[in-house]
């Protein structure tokens, strides 16, 4: 058994991530804003602790990461899901819209890479996942703010490698395009039928979780309709 912690997951990606590390037999530590939102089937569950955590609240993290120590006494795996995709385009754009996206997509991340990396290096073998975004490996529509969040998400997951790799931690970034999630429920250029399943991203996210040390995959790139660039 592995203590897994994951942010924002009462829905969606987050919310499949968990359901199969609990499935496979691991520990999970659950980080959202509303506790009373993740579902009792996962909630009730003997290995996992629901816990308060909000990405734009720059303390949050302190709470989350002492009460998943207090519970399980180690961290082996941070899963950074949480993130927010409001429309900031390169004319007008404001630095309040710019702050705010940042602060939950690059700056949220790590804060808890930071707390936790003691931890996982005494894992000998941590994990990270940051789920970023097929915008943060190229750019395709309008949303500049989004996509340079995402760009420097990934940037954070190489630099997680960079200081964590000889401590046996692995930090990887999976980039999704659209996925069949809250998120993407005002899409229309992209049937919802045809938008990747958030239980596949899970799995995925499962197999990086499990992968010895001597397999590390540095980013996950995940399509659901053929892009040119990549």
């Amino acid at each position: 058994m592995r203590v897994i912690m994951i942010s924002g997951a009462s829905r969606g990606i987050g919310l499949e991530i968990a359901r199969e590390m609990t499935r496979r037999g691991h520990a999970v530590s659950v980080g959202v804003r509303r506790p009373s939102s993740v579902p009792d089937e996962l909630a009730k569950l003997p290995h996992v602790l629901v816990h308060a955590y909000d990405a734009a609240d720059r303390q949050s993290h302190v709470a989350w990461i002492a009460a998943t120590l207090a519970r399980f006494d180690r961290i082996d795996a941070l899963v950074n899901n949480a993130g927010t995709a409001p429309f900031i385009s390169l004319e007008a754009g404001t630095d309040e819209a710019l702050d705010e996206v940042f602060e939950i997509n690059v700056k949220a991340p790590f804060r808890l890479i930071q707390a936790a990396l003691p931890y996982l290096k005494q894992s000998g073998s941590g994990r990270v996942i940051n789920v970023a975004s097929l915008s943060g490996k190229r750019v395709y529509g309008l949303n500049a703010g989004y996509q340079m969040s995402k760009h420097a998400l990934v940037a954070l997951t190489h630099a997680v490698r960079r200081v964590g790799f000889e401590h046996g931690i692995r930090a990887s970034a999976i980039c999704p395009g659209f996925v069949a999630t809250d998120m993407t429920a005002g899409v229309v250029d992209v049937p919802r039928t045809e938008m990747t399943d958030p239980k596949d991203i899970a799995l995925l996210a499962a197999t990086l979780l499990e992968l010895p040390n001597s397999a590390s995959i540095a980013e996950l790139l995940i399509n659901c309709r053929y892009e040119h660039t990549l």
